[in-house]
């Protein structure tokens, strides 16, 4: 660590939520006001016990209070347990102030609509697909006649782009939020119960109302949300304020039971709540997702401090966030909105004059409709056909026995990952004249289609405008940045139509998969005041800033080994070693074979002591097995899940303690397994060091005294995917940067997390072990350059021959009884 970064004053002691900062925090948060008041960003590393989450909440608080730079907090994390930290936190230093900072903390759309989590829509639509239907009828509902232009002011409402003069009419509001009552006059023979959810009951009846015959237009009138015309009747304000909330901090515990009985739309609540407070606690998602960002959109300015945190799983997330996936599906949707149209047409004059009217009232002709519905419909065979294609080729005999087929996700890259040039679907669309305007009109047609389909009454949820978007970007984009491919996800399907013999066994989609998240990231980091990105893996540092977009906003040639400044933004970086007592743990670097597959084999065909067990099995075998007999409960982080299941079998028949073996399953299975192992006495835990129970689990106490990581958990380097990122970062770092940067680096951060779920407190005992020689300092391709300066000085590298003596010695020395 380096020497204090000292403001000279210590005013942010006033909001610091406990008696005494730790070792190092005090540091933390005085490096982080510094940063944010040169507009700046810091990079922090800081491992559990440095207590990132209430330095980073008291630099924030400092910056909103103290100076005139900044409004408000913005705070997002990929971790559940740590939002709840932050919310945790946050209420800490609030109740240590006299005026305490409003925050709040965010959900989906998912989890806050009434009817939704209540079962009340039907199985075979979605709730964000639902509620936008219903927010839009509920719009139209409640315009004023005297002020509005119909549905072009519905429309800027759904956009949430309504101008200062208000549209809409909040009688009508309150009329329709009445109807909905059990007690209502037209709703009398309905039954009286009412809408129940999160523990609180609802004004309005359990079934979804349609709107009075005497506010609709037409015979047929449409259904409503009532929670969203109580939003209007109070003049789109919230009936809940941040007094609903512990120390002024609000929950969805808070805000969606409240809003539920007073007759409000929660997640409307929710959006009113997150512009007016300081400090808002969401997920990646709503900083970083095109589709969730728009929440957000009011608050996210130069006036906002940022705070990112698990910051090293930053390009992972970020990168799947910014790839887009059109499902086969989807495109047939899309054309059968199309053909829905165009046999109303048909159908008579009259009928193709109407058509034509509302098309014309969104600039499109009748005739790129069905130019776009010609288009997905030959789209989908050539899907069809190139799948087929991949799998004559890999699997001889599949159409005859489609279960054959592999159990799990295939990928058909549809250019050479390693090459930048056009995609096959591209091409093939050129060749058959389906050119670049007609892939950018999709967007167009589509959004002309859905309000056809809307004001002609025809009974159909359209997705024409959505997959428009899509595929206009799919034209767009470039190809050295995104990889275009097919994706194949193992869900078998039985028992259904299906139009492809493979639909069977895999759902198709078409990816636009983004390999270089770096500058989105600059984008969106530097929209913003200045911000804190932090996590217990970030090192190496340097390394860090250049991949999460942050270099780019400030020059090269820094005046200090932790800064970077010049006519751009500052970017300061700093590090913390574990602050918990030396002696409470054992470091093991243990000297074996590399754990390469040319060295290992085949884990399926490997027994132990039998005809196919090779001598680097041997060495792995003996130091897991020491490993394994450590007293307590031991972890065993393997490679992938098939090294785990062959160490699992292993250590069945080698230790006396159960063993119990991860595999790749459903969020319910894993939390089975691991209360299994949290459990009774000492289990053995064996798992993929890129699984879930590596990262994000807090096994605190004695739920985890050893920790084991075999071999660099590199993902599959084969994988279209993977090699398309390594050529993009070649093109924005240099080649010789490549393949440390997307593929090292973050195998060595999977890895440090994993040995870092030993020690979480000042008493913690246990033992944490990096299995391998590249994790040496001197071996071929080592990973030691990439571990921080005071983790290499604490390991201690010894032969497996040697290990078992050394567990031994320093549980003798922890557990004298």
């Amino acid at each position: 660590m380096g020497d204090s970064a000292s403001t000279g004053t210590e005013s942010w002691r006033t909001y610091f939520g406990f008696d005494e900062p730790y070792e190092n925090q005090a540091d933390a948060v005085e490096r982080a006001i510094e940063a944010g008041k040169a507009r700046g960003f810091l990079a922090m590393e800081g491992p559990c016990g440095t207590g990132k989450t209430m330095a980073a909440l008291t630099a924030g608080a400092t910056l909103v209070r103290d100076t005139d730079l900044y409004e408000r907090m913005v705070v997002v994390t990929p971790v559940k347990q740590q939002l709840q930290q932050f919310v945790d936190d946050l209420r800490a230093l609030n109740a240590g102030i006299d005026e305490p900072f409003d925050g709040i903390s965010l959900v989906g759309k998912r989890d806050l609509c009434p009817y939704g989590r209540e079962g009340q829509f039907p199985d075979d639509v979605g709730t964000h697909d639902r509620c936008e239907d219903l927010r839009e009828a509920t719009a139209r509902l409640v315009e004023d006649d005297g002020r509005s232009d119909g549905a072009a002011v519905a429309d800027a409402a759904i956009a949430g782009e309504a101008d200062d003069d208000q549209w809409w009419d909040p009688r009508k509001g309150q009329d329709l939020a009445a109807a909905a009552r059990p007690d209502a006059v037209e709703q009398s023979t309905l039954g009286d119960d009412t809408l129940q959810t999160a523990g609180a009951a609802s004004p309005y009846r359990q079934a979804q109302p349609t709107a009075p015959e005497s506010m609709a237009e037409g015979s047929d009138p449409p259904l409503y949300c009532p929670f969203e015309a109580d939003w209007y009747a109070r003049n789109k304000g919230s009936p809940v304020d941040f007094s609903a909330g512990d120390e002024h901090v609000v929950t969805m515990d808070d805000y969606l039971p409240a809003a539920t009985e007073r007759g409000t739309c929660p997640h409307r609540v929710m959006s009113v709540m997150l512009n007016e407070a300081d400090v808002i606690v969401g997920n990646y998602n709503h900083l970083f997702d095109p589709g969730s960002r728009p929440l957000l959109s009011d608050v996210l300015d130069n006036q906002t401090l940022v705070i990112v945190d698990e910051a090293h799983r930053l390009e992972e997330r970020v990168r799947d966030l910014l790839s887009d996936r059109l499902g086969r599906q989807s495109i047939v949707q899309a054309r059968n909105d199309c053909t829905t149209l165009i046999q109303r047409a048909q159908q008579s004059a009259d009928h193709k004059a109407q058509v034509r009217e509302v098309l014309s009232a969104r600039e499109v002709p009748l005739d790129a409709v069905d130019q776009a519905r010609k288009f997905y419909d030959d789209l989908v065979r050539w899907l069809d056909n190139r799948i087929e294609s991949f799998l004559d080729a890999e699997h001889e005999g599949w159409r005859a026995d489609p279960s054959s087929l592999p159990e799990h996700d295939r990928e058909i890259p549809l250019r050479d990952p390693d090459t930048v040039e056009q995609d096959e679907l591209t091409e093939w669309a050129e060749r058959k004249g389906y050119e670049g305007s007609l892939w950018r009109s999709l967007s167009k047609v589509g959004a002309a289609v859905e309000d056809a389909i809307d004001q002609l009454g025809l009974t159909r949820q359209p997705v024409c405008a959505a997959v428009g978007v899509l595929a206009g970007q799919w034209w767009e984009r470039d190809h050295a940045t995104f990889l275009r491919e097919i994706e194949l996800e193992h869900s078998p399907n039985h028992g259904q139509t299906l139009d492809a013999d493979y639909q069977a066994v895999y759902t198709p989609g078409l990816l636009c998969y983004n390999c270089m998240p770096a500058t989105a990231l600059r984008n969106v980091f530097d929209d913003l005041g200045g911000g804190i990105l932090m996590s217990a893996t970030l090192e190496p540092l340097d390394v860090f800033t250049r991949v999460s977009g942050l270099d780019s906003m400030a020059e090269t040639g820094s005046t200090a080994p932790d800064e970077q400044s010049g006519d751009g933004r500052p970017v300061r970086s700093t590090t913390y070693d574990l602050p918990f007592p030396p002696e409470n743990r054992a470091s093991y670097l243990v000297d074996a074979t590399p754990f390469t597959a040319r060295n290992r084999g085949d884990p399926g065909t490997m027994r132990p002591l039998g005809d196919n067990w090779n001598p680097t099995r041997d060495e792995y075998a003996q130091a897991l097995r020491a490993l394994a007999r450590s007293p307590g409960n031991v972890m065993v982080a393997m490679p992938n899940y098939r090294e785990a299941r062959w160490a699992g079998a292993y250590l069945q028949d080698a230790v006396e303690k159960p063993v119990l073996v991860d595999e790749s399953s459903s969020n319910e299975e894993t939390e089975r397994l691991k209360r299994e192992f949290f459990s009774g006495d000492g289990k053995v835990m064996v798992t993929s060091t890129r699984g879930t129970l590596t990262e994000g689990v807090d096994y605190d106490g004695e739920k985890l005294s050893t920790c084991a990581v075999v071999g660099i958990p590199l993902v599959n380097i084969g994988s279209p995917r993977v090699r398309g990122v390594q050529r993009a970062y070649g093109d924005a770092f240099g080649e010789d940067n490549a393949f440390e940067y997307a593929l090292t680096v973050p195998a060595v951060r999977r890895a440090r997390q994993a040995i870092g779920r030993v020690i979480r407190g000042v008493d913690e005992v246990g033992v944490r072990a990096l299995v391998g020689r590249r994790y040496t300092p001197d071996a071929r391709h080592s990973v030691s350059p990439y571990l921080p300066a005071g983790e290499r000085e604490e390991f201690t590298r010894m032969t497996p021959d040697f290990l078992a003596s050394q567990l031994d010695s320093f549980w003798a020395d922890h557990r004298a009884d």
